[in-house]
């Protein structure tokens, strides 16, 4: 990957894109916005026009290297300048919304190949980053679509992908949604989440949660980390499809070769 040092070191730790830490928002006063108020839902006047613009001079639209070259999404390339300058040049928050990272890429393809998985239903996008994989479940049919992500910069950039594909920007939550009341959902899915013990054993008993209060199904994707592959979650799942990850995503993630989607039953 032809970056700085500092970028590289971004790119190649364990993913981070719900947040640099959970613990370090959980009082942060981040926005709740509930169904049908949130700032971004509809058109692209609700987004602050500086950060906007910010976001469309320092991010490339692209759909090259994916496993869904039919999403097209703002992301960190070659081409921006901030792939070349040093990390903390960044002005904002970790962009971990600019790179679409393998767990979210395999839960997207399977949505795309597989509507029947989505139509018709309810689905939460945990830890949502660039919105592929919301956008790839609104584009298979899903009657209503959140994305969460604890970053504002985030819910702006999911809106513009979404415009980017001809969706209407579909409801975007800014807070950490383990620490809210559980909402009734037909499928939770996450992608590249189990980065770190703590928010893995924090998310394991949420989504247990999920299912057995409301019935829950849970999609999990995640191209085989260590924080994952040796998590006690792995006795709760079973594995529906194994991709092979282009190039170019291989090159962006260590290495990394697969990316497969897990079903979880507790």
């Amino acid at each position: 990957m032809a970056l700085s040092l500092g970028w590289r070191a971004f790119a190649l730790l364990p993913m981070n894109h719900f947040g640099v830490s959970l613990k370090a928002v959980r009082n942060s006063g981040l926005p709740l916005f509930p169904w049908g108020h949130c700032p971004w839902r509809g058109t692209g006047s609700f987004l602050d026009p500086e950060m906007k613009a910010f976001l469309e001079e320092n991010t490339e639209v692209t759909n090259r290297g994916s496993l869904t070259p039919e999403i097209q999404l703002r992301l960190l390339t070659p081409r921006c300048k901030f792939w070349w300058e040093r990390a903390d040049l960044w002005p904002h928050s970790d962009p971990y919304w600019a790179i679409y990272w393998p767990g979210g890429q395999a839960l997207s393809r399977y949505f795309l190949d597989n509507p029947d998985v989505v139509r018709g239903k309810s689905v939460l996008d945990l830890g949502s980053g660039c919105g592929a994989t919301a956008i790839a479940a609104k584009m298979s049919g899903a009657s209503r679509v959140l994305a969460n992500d604890i970053d504002p910069i985030a819910g702006m950039a999911i809106t513009l992908n979404c415009e980017l594909n001809q969706l209407n920007p579909f409801p975007i939550l800014t807070k950490n949604i383990l620490d809210l009341e559980q909402d009734k959902w037909d499928l939770v899915m996450l992608g590249d989440m189990f980065y770190d013990e703590d928010l893995a054993d924090s998310l394991h008993q949420w989504l247990k949660n999920c299912f057995w209060t409301h019935g829950t199904r849970v999609l999990i994707g995640d191209p085989g980390r260590p924080q994952f592959s040796g998590h006690s979650i792995q006795h709760h799942l079973h594995k529906v499809v194994e991709y092979s990850l282009p190039e170019p995503t291989r090159q962006e993630n260590n290495g990394l070769t697969t990316s497969t989607v897990w079903d979880f039953q507790p």
